[in-house]
Formats: structure tokens, sequence, C-alpha cells
């Protein structure tokens, strides 16, 4: 699946009028591989040894621009001032722990189904859902208990 979400962000920028740069294809790359929802200095560390010319400004750009086309969420911030970004558009809840800040996928198809019937209903072509859960993960509580 990543090497498609790869060639559907490439493509996106392409269309949007973007030059497609060894660094632009390295942020598409490391974003559709990523499950931990990044922030543009995540993704800017992460890729700052590969290409160390590799500006925070292009990567906010190629963020923006994937998320003006639907093709990743812009997730906002996890209590941690940062703004998040999710590569994964289809319907699912995102559960945000408010003490480690972490955010975690939770796909249902009850979520898929409210979805199609939203469409349905509206006659929206739905691009994307996203659902936001706050609360403290499992992980977060145990270390509170003890």
């Amino acid at each position: 699946m990543p090497k498609d979400r790869v060639a559907e962000f490439s493509e996106g920028l392409r269309q949007a009028g973007l030059r497609l740069t060894a660094p632009r294809l390295a942020i598409c790359r490391a974003l559709a591989d990523n499950t931990s929802h990044p922030t543009a200095v995540q993704l800017h560390t992460q890729l700052r040894d590969e290409f160390p010319t590799l500006s925070l400004a292009t990567v906010y750009s190629t963020l923006n621009t994937l998320a003006s086309l639907g093709l990743v969420h812009e997730l906002g911030n996890a209590g941690d001032g940062q703004k998040h970004y999710d590569p994964f558009t289809t319907p699912h809840a995102n559960l945000i722990c408010t003490r480690c800040h972490q955010i975690r996928d939770l796909a249902d198809r009850a979520l898929q189904t409210v979805s199609q019937r939203v469409a349905e209903q509206s006659g929206y072509q739905i691009q994307g859902a996203r659902i936001v859960y706050y609360g403290v993960c499992p992980a977060c509580a145990k270390r509170r208990v003890r």
C-alpha cells in the first residue's frame, strides 16, 4: 500500500504544479509509511541526514499541498503545540493521548457505514472522514496508577 500512496502523493504534487524533486519524493515516502502522525519538524529531522539542504519550508509546503488536495489530513495539535499529519484518509478515528501526545488510529467498519450513509443522504462525494477522541492511553494510565 505505501508504494500506491507514494504514487498518489507524487501525482497530486505534480498536478498542483510542484516539481517532483528528490526531497519532495522522500517526504512522500516518509509520510506514506508513517503511522505515528508526524509533524513537519519530525519529517524534516528524519530526512535531514539524507537531504542536508532540505528546508523546513519545503516540508511544510509539501504537506500543505497534500492536505489541500485531500490526500492527507491535517490533524492540528495533539496537546504539544504542533500540527500533525495523517496520510490515511479512509474513515477512521484518531485517539489522542492528552499526556504523551501520541496519536493512534482506530479503524472500525461502523465508521465506513456512517460515511456511506452520509454520502447517500447528502449527495456529497466523501473524500475522507475523521473523528478524534481525546483521553489517556493505556501506557500513561498504567504509569499514573503506579
